[in-house]
């Protein structure tokens, strides 16, 4: 089977060989830029003294945010039906909130590299968070997917506008926290 990327790109997102709805899609991405807004958070304000714990505080951010993602999707959702949810409805939303988790991903394994000295504490701390900004602009090219559109300028000012967002929201939540 030969692999093309334009078929790869326009497959419908599926969980199970069953095409995901609009909904779930939509969580599944809120999910992706919520978790990658909070791990950036988190591991901006890391300093030179706690650069071993760099990591700690990166999974912990990313593991405390998919429970509470979790927890509070499921009980609005559970309002929004005006019931209580089935089992297999709380598998679903613990499978959309996945991406909070895997937004930590590889900003440990960058930090790792830091472990081992492949690189810098610093180094691989700046990197870390150069890839999440890229994570956070990179959504737009996902949307664009997702409507059936072709890439454009509009969506590369978008990836840039969304980059920019989320490290002015970064930033201000560093100041009022930090």
């Amino acid at each position: 089977m030969e692999w093309d990327l334009r078929t790869l790109l326009n497959r419908p997102i599926t969980s199970h060989g069953a095409p995901l709805g609009q909904e779930r899609v939509a969580a599944r991405t809120t999910a992706y830029i919520y978790g990658n807004i909070l791990v950036l958070a988190a591991l901006v304000p890391v300093t030179k003294s706690q650069e071993s714990l760099g990591v700690a505080i990166v999974v912990g951010t990313a593991l405390s945010t998919y429970i509470a993602h979790t927890f509070a999707e499921s009980v609005g959702e559970s309002i929004r039906n005006d019931r209580r949810l089935t089992t297999a409805e709380r598998i679903d939303s613990l499978r959309d909130s996945v991406p909070i988790l895997t937004s930590a991903v590889v900003p440990v394994a960058i930090l790792a590299t830091a472990w081992f000295n492949f690189l810098e504490p610093r180094t691989a701390q700046l990197i870390a968070e150069i890839v999440l900004i890229l994570r956070i602009g990179s959504t737009s090219y996902v949307i664009s997917r997702l409507h059936g559109e072709k890439v454009s300028t509009n969506t590369h000012l978008a990836a840039f506008g969304l980059a920019a967002v989320a490290t002015l929201i970064v930033g201000l939540k560093i100041v009022l926290t930090h």
